[in-house]
This record gives structure tokens, sequence and C-alpha cells, in this order.
């Protein structure tokens, strides 16, 4: 299951691909990791699709990571006494503490903590923006606002606020009974909703004890002005540009994806770009030029990973859409032109020496034109470091450890293979070889480079290099 390509892809499960012989279908399209949205997944039904898909993966012998994505709090207004009514364009529109239905002029608002941030001024955008309100007067018990953008206005629609930083939790009472029913399955990533300060990571950290990674979903205006310390925080980035483009001008979300992968990418740690990448694909069987020209990008961008949302989760065509990303991936990293503009985007190495290994492995290997770079990893970051280089040669990354290999199923370019940990450096160089050679690596007679920490098996100590000839097969001495 030697991927061609080396961006990777993440597919949402869900109605349309919840199976057995689905999940099976979708990872042998090209699917890297699957996505399970809490928003719409029960803890029963999460159990189930975690034991299918380590099903799967027990059948093909690799590693597949699973993302949980917890729903965070959903801002809503509340109901109508007719059920809905119209807003105009100019009117006044009041939003209060009082729980009876609505009207043309008021609403109940049910959460005293938006009242309590308002400030004249703020913007307020109901229905995923389609009706915008500008504050006016606040106060802690109600907000006068002033209709700009009118429009149909129905019960319990969405609240966002582009321009008002909430004094609340990343985290509901439903996102910490969901994450510790996921935790407990064992799986791998958790996305975290609704960030606006790295505080909200710290928060979830301490809560997953480092059971699983988290993945910060940057989806808030107030999640930018403090992405270096959200970023700090994080073990990786979501760029979650439906969401951004609600709360944002939407001409502004494809400087800030760009901004948002190259940080991740100088930090080491990997980025996600999501949201309506193959939309159309929701109820056709091909994309439109625009969508595969969005997919594109990413992947000339050097993003580690692109996200299928409902085109896997609830359309019509699942895996016509991870197969058109697969193709997409590969055709662009094919282009004479992406290793330049990959090698242009390329970050200074950190002063640590795992950073300097990392860089001179890549260097080496381009300059000897060596087949594979061969990673001896226990936590993963030795792999994760070398793909931060994002070298022309493949990643190959060897990993005594299963959750390490199911967590680096997001980072560009990486093959992982679990297998025992090597005896000594010679058993280290040899082994390297055999897998390099048996899963079409590297050709008898050709050369590796393999980098590791010493002593063997100390997370984090990436400080050696070693250049090793492949044998003519799997049982040579090399």
């Amino acid at each position: 299951m030697r991927r061609l390509r080396r961006i990777k892809i993440l597919a949402t499960l869900g109605p349309a691909s919840s199976d057995s012989a689905m999940i099976r279908k979708l990872f042998e399209a090209g699917a890297d990791m699957f996505r399970i949205n809490m928003s719409h997944t029960s803890h029963d039904k999460m159990r189930e699709l975690v034991e299918t898909i380590r099903n799967v993966e027990s059948n093909y012998g690799r590693p597949i990571g699973i993302l949980v994505d917890l729903q965070g709090p959903k801002l809503r207004l509340g109901s109508f006494a007719e059920g809905a009514v119209q807003l105009h364009n100019g009117e006044a529109f009041v939003l209060d503490s009082d729980k009876t239905p609505g009207d043309k002029s008021r609403v109940y608002l049910p959460h005293p903590e938006i009242l309590k941030a308002l400030r004249p001024g703020h913007a307020l955008l109901l229905d995923d923006g389609k009706v915008r309100l500008i504050a006016e007067e606040t106060s802690p018990d109600r907000a006068v606002t002033r209709v700009v953008v009118g429009g149909r206005m129905s019960d319990r629609k969405g609240v966002s606020l582009p321009d008002t930083d909430l004094p609340v939790s990343a985290m509901t009472a439903k996102d910490r009974a969901d994450l510790e029913a996921a935790l407990a399955t064992g799986i791998d990533w958790i996305a975290l909703s609704f960030v606006q300060r790295g505080d909200d990571v710290a928060e979830a950290k301490k809560l997953v004890r480092g059971r699983a990674s988290i993945m910060s979903k940057i989806e808030k205006p107030q999640a930018i002005d403090r992405l270096a310390e959200i970023l700090e925080e994080s073990d990786a980035l979501m760029v979650a540009r439906g969401d951004l483009g609600v709360e944002l001008p939407l001409e502004r979300v494809p400087a800030l994806q760009k901004q948002m992968t190259r940080m991740a990418r100088r930090a080491g740690k990997p980025v996600v770009i999501a949201t309506q990448m193959l939309e159309s694909m929701i109820s056709s069987p091909v994309p439109t030029r625009a969508e595969v020209s969005d997919v594109a990008t990413a992947v000339y961008e050097g993003a580690d990973a692109i996200m299928l949302s409902a085109e896997s989760a609830a359309g019509k065509f699942p895996i016509e859409a991870v197969s058109t990303m697969n193709r997409i991936g590969e055709e662009v990293e094919r282009d004479p032109t992406f290793r330049s503009v990959i090698h242009a985007q390329r970050p200074e190495p950190e002063q640590t020496v795992g950073d300097a290994i990392a860089d001179a492995a890549r260097q080496i290997a381009e300059t000897l034109d060596l087949s594979a770079i061969i990673c001896w990893t226990s936590s993963g970051s030795t792999a994760m470091r070398v793909a931060r280089e994002r070298p022309k040669s493949p990643i190959v990354a060897i990993t005594p450890n299963m959750r390490a290999g199911r967590k680096l199923s997001v980072v560009w370019g990486v093959h992982c293979v679990v297998a025992d940990d090597a005896l000594d450096q010679d058993d280290m160089v040899q082994r390297a070889n055999r897998i390099a050679f048996r899963d079409g690596f590297a050709r008898a007679g050709q050369r590796v480079i393999v980098v590791a920490g010493v002593p063997l098996g100390t997370p984090g100590a990436t400080n050696m290099l070693r250049i090793a000839n492949v044998g003519s097969d799997s049982d040579a001495d090399f």
C-alpha cells in the first residue's frame, strides 16, 4: 500500500462511509487517515467506527490514523413565536436575556457570556453569515443592534462573533464526555474546535494527558491574532476555511491559508487544509475545475494533508472523491516545477541537533541521489523533523510503536512501518535496507541514508546519519 504521493488524505466518515467494506475501499483509494465528527456521531457509533478502522489496519498491515473532531461550543439564537421572522436592512433588532419567544423586533439569546462581552460596533453574523447585525447599545442583559444585511431568521440559528473575544472554554460538557469516550478507544488525534487562545489548547492537553495528539482548528479571527501561541501549544493545525470564511472576508482566507501552512512547516508540525475542497462531488462524480485547482494549490504549498468532509461522509461518490484527491496529489508532485516551489518555501533549520541532522540528511540524499531517507523513530519526532525539510527522496519511518506510526499518518511524505526495535546500529542498518527493498523504495545496489537517535529507543534524540548500500534481496547480508 505504498502511496505515490507525499501529501496525505484525510477522509471524514459518515452515513455514506461507515461500513467495513466502504472504509476498506476508501483506504485502497488513497485515504491515509479517517476523521470522526462528534457533532453527528454517538459514542456507540464512534466506538464501532474505531473498531472497523483497526480491523482494516490489521488486514493491510499499515498504520491508519484516527482523528476525532470535537464539536465545540454552539452559539445559537432562541426561538420565535411564529417560527421565523424577516429582518430588514436598517431596522433595530434586540438580543436579550428574556426567554419569551421572539418576534421581528427581538429574540432571546441563551448565552449571557455573549451579552457581557459585546461592545458597540461589534458585528454579529447569523445563520452562517447570511444575516449581519452591528451592535449599537450593549449591556449584560441586552444588546440593541442594527440590521446591516437582512434576511429570514428562524429558530435556533447559529451566531458568530468575529469581533468579540468570548471568555468561554473551547470545550463544553459534551466535548469532555466525547473526549473521554474517544480516548478510551485509543484514537490518535483530537481536533479541537472554537480555539481562541493558547490556553484553550493547554486546557485540552491537561485532559488528554498525552493519550493523543491535539490538532487545533483555526476557524475564528481571534485565533489568527494569537496563532503563534496556539501553534506553540498544539501538535498540529487544521485550516478550517469554512468557518474562517464566515467570520472573515472571504478574500482574506487564501492568504491566511498560505501563512498558516508556512508557519506550521517552520515549526515542524503538521497542517491540514480543510473544508469544501471537492464540495461539488457531494452530488457529482467529477469536481469543478476550480476545485481541482484549489486542491492542487494546497499540494504546491506543501501542506501535510488535505481533508474531505461531506464529500466522503454523506456524498454520493465518496470513493471517487478520495480517488480524485489522490490523482491530483500525484499529478502535482510529478510537475517539474513542484520541487522548485517546495524548495523556495523551505525554512531554515532550527539550532538543534535534530534539525541539523534532518537538514543534513536531505542535502546528502539530494547530492548523492539516494533512494530513500529511512528514519528509526520511537516517538515519531525523527520522521517529523525530516518531513519538515520536504526532501526529494521518499521518507520511510520505522518504529516499534504502533501509536507513533498512526500519528505519522498525517505527516507529509512519511511511509510508516511498525517493526521490532533494532538490537544495535548494525541491525538497524540491515533491517532498514531490507524494509526499503521489500517495500519498493530501493533496488539492489542503490543507496539509502539512515537517520536515528543513539542510544536507540530514546525519544527525540536524533543524532546519527549513516549511508548504506542495499543488497540483492531481502535476506542478503548487508
